[in-house]
Formats: structure tokens, C-alpha cells, sequence
């Protein structure tokens, strides 16, 4: 995958991000089954943690944490769950909060560097498992991941055998203001904020003065969405102090277990200047910076069978070395 080079006839960091994820092909044979639990939040909020058992019990773990405004249908988690079932694991999408078709109910939502919140989703899992998980995260949620291992050092070993990070923002302010400039606010940031802004407005609805209305109206990108919402509400003095805290590239030396960051340099809204280098990582991380791919793109196939599995294979590969 380090080397993964995009079809010919599929030019651009934006074809390799869009096509794939209206058209990719996700899985061969049935659409992936999901069984859904609802588990209490230690505060007494909910997730929703949607589940696909191994054809076999006893088997291995992969869990996946979604990207920005994700499910365990994005295109990215379906084929992931197709690469999961070939393997013989069970497979396991927590969804954060808010991300499951119903409004959660703490006055919170999530972010970037939700690792206490990821911390405890993989706790419960490693219990039921019964042995450390294989973890993944894509974008959003691979930030977070590679936050939760940060913290968590060698102790992380106890929990997970080895993480991967897809497509994720490691710098914060340089993604957040990639995203904000010219196509990309035109067609991620506008598609992004028309699910977050009613999220939003029906959380001011269940708690009333939380955040400002018409300054949340007013945002039309992310910093300005991050500065009246998600900051102040996740203990953030602003987006500012958000973006710097929750961004994982900082910390990367100190992850303890094997980690692999999957980040193409076409990424439209990653910067390839902002992505770490092999001297800013400690020993444990291993950097696959391909020239192609998009964001959680990796597209594979022909033009008229293009599909969205090659990523998932080489990065489960990868994971399972280190079983």
C-alpha cells in the first residue's frame, strides 16, 4: 500500500476521493449484517456499537472508528467489514455520539481527540473479546485512535495488539483550513456541515443556552463550526486550542504499540506538507504516504468495477503481523 498507485483513468486527489465513495464497489457477495447494542456511557449518555460476528467463535477482533459524520455504512466501514468477514473476525463499529441516526443526550457530541471516550469503547470490547483487539480509525476517528494510544503508552498493549490510522487529520489547523479553502469548502465543508449544523440545533433544543444560535448559523467552515460548538462544548478554550490539543501528529514518539498512518499525498483536505516525517515518529509508528489514494479513497478495478477493498486488505494485512 505504501507504494498503492490509483488507476489511470481516475486523475486527482478529489476524483480519488468522490468516485470511490458514490460508486466503489464495498464487498463481494451479501451487503454486511449488522447485530446493534446500545451501551450507557459512564456519564449516562448512549452509544450505538453495531456488531458482525466471526463465522467462527473464538476468532480475532477488528474494530472500527468512523471518520467525521460516519456510520458503520460509509463506504469505507463496509468494506472493511467484507475484509473482516473473509478474515474469520468479528467485527465491531462504535459509533460516536450522535453518528447512529438518533440524538444522543449528554450536552456533548464528539471530536478529534475523543480518546477517553475511545479508551473506554475499547475496554469493553477487549473484555468481550477476550484477548487485544486489532483497531483501526479513518480520518476523524483515526486522529482520535492514534490520541487514545498516546495517552495510553505501554499500557495500550493490554488493550489492542496493533492500530491503524487512515486518512487522518494529524495536524488539525492545517486540515481544517485545507478544508475551508476553494473546491474543498465548496463540496466537503458544505456537505459536512449540513448534517452538523441541525445535530447542533437539536442539541440547543435539548439544552437550552448552550452555545450561541446565530453564531452557529453564521459558520460556513469548520473553524467557525469548531469555535461555537464543538470546542466549547468538549472543554476547549476555542478552536484554536482544539485544533492544537486534539491533533495526534505532536505526540506520535510516544505510541508503545504498532501503529501504522496511512495518508496519501493527494489527500485534497490532509496537506502532504503537514503530514509527519520518519524522524518525527518514535519506532513503533510505520509511515505509508503513497503518492495516490485520495482521502479514504484507494480506489482498485477497472472503470467499470472499480471498487473500495483494496485499502481494508492491505491494512488488516498489515494489523495482522502483529497477532
Amino acid at each position: 500500500m505504501h507504494d498503492y498507485r490509483a488507476p489511470r483513468w481516475l486523475v486527482g486527489g478529489n476524483a480519488q476521493t468522490i468516485l470511490p465513495a458514490l460508486v466503489g464497489k464495498r464487498f463481494e457477495g451479501p451487503a454486511p449484517h449488522y447485530t446493534r447494542e446500545r451501551w450507557t456511557t459512564p456519564d449516562g449518555d448512549f452509544i450505538d456499537v453495531d456488531f458482525q460476528p466471526a463465522p467462527q467463535p473464538g476468532a480475532g477482533w477488528l474494530v472500527l472508528f468512523h471518520g467525521l459524520e460516519g456510520t458503520s455504512r460509509s463506504h469505507y466501514a463496509e468494506a472493511f467489514a467484507h475484509v473482516a468477514r473473509r478474515a474469520g473476525l468479528s467485527f465491531a463499529v462504535p459509533h460516536f455520539r450522535g453518528c447512529s441516526g438518533e440524538i444522543n443526550l449528554a450536552p456533548r457530541a464528539y471530536h478529534s481527540g475523543d480518546y477517553e471516550e475511545v479508551g473506554w469503547i475499547l475496554q469493553r470490547l477487549r473484555e468481550r473479546a477476550g484477548a487485544p483487539l486489532l483497531a483501526a480509525g479513518v480520518s476523524l476517528g483515526g486522529n482520535a485512535l492514534l490520541r487514545w494510544a498516546e495517552e495510553a503508552g505501554a499500557s495500550a498493549a493490554a488493550t489492542v495488539r496493533a492500530v491503524a490510522a487512515v486518512s487522518a487529520p494529524l495536524d488539525l489547523a492545517a486540515g481544517g483550513h485545507a478544508i475551508g479553502r476553494g473546491f474543498n469548502r465548496l463540496v466537503y465543508t458544505r456537505m459536512f456541515l449540513q448534517t452538523m449544523k441541525p445535530k447542533a440545533l437539536a442539541k440547543l433544543a435539548q439544552h437550552p443556552g448552550l452555545f450561541d444560535r446565530e453564531r452557529l448559523l453564521a459558520a460556513t467552515d469548520l473553524y467557525g463550526f469548531d469555535d461555537v460548538f464543538t470546542a466549547p462544548l468538549h472543554g476547549f478554550r476555542g478552536v484554536q486550542d482544539y485544533w492544537t490539543r486534539a491533533s495526534a501528529k505532536p505526540h506520535l514518539a510516544r505510541i508503545q504499540v504498532p501503529a501504522l498512518v496511512v495518508n496519501a499525498l493527494n489527500d485534497p483536505f490532509v496537506p502532504a506538507a503537514s503530514l509527519p516525517r520518519p524522524h518525527q515518529v518514535g519506532r513503533h509508528v510505520t509511515l505509508w504516504q503513497p503518492a495516490h489514494g485520495g482521502h479514504v479513497g484507494f480506489p482498485g478495478g477497472g472503470l467499470l468495477r472499480g471498487h473500495v477493498m483494496t485499502l481494508p486488505q492491505a491494512v488488516l494485512g498489515w494489523l495482522r503481523q502483529h497477532v
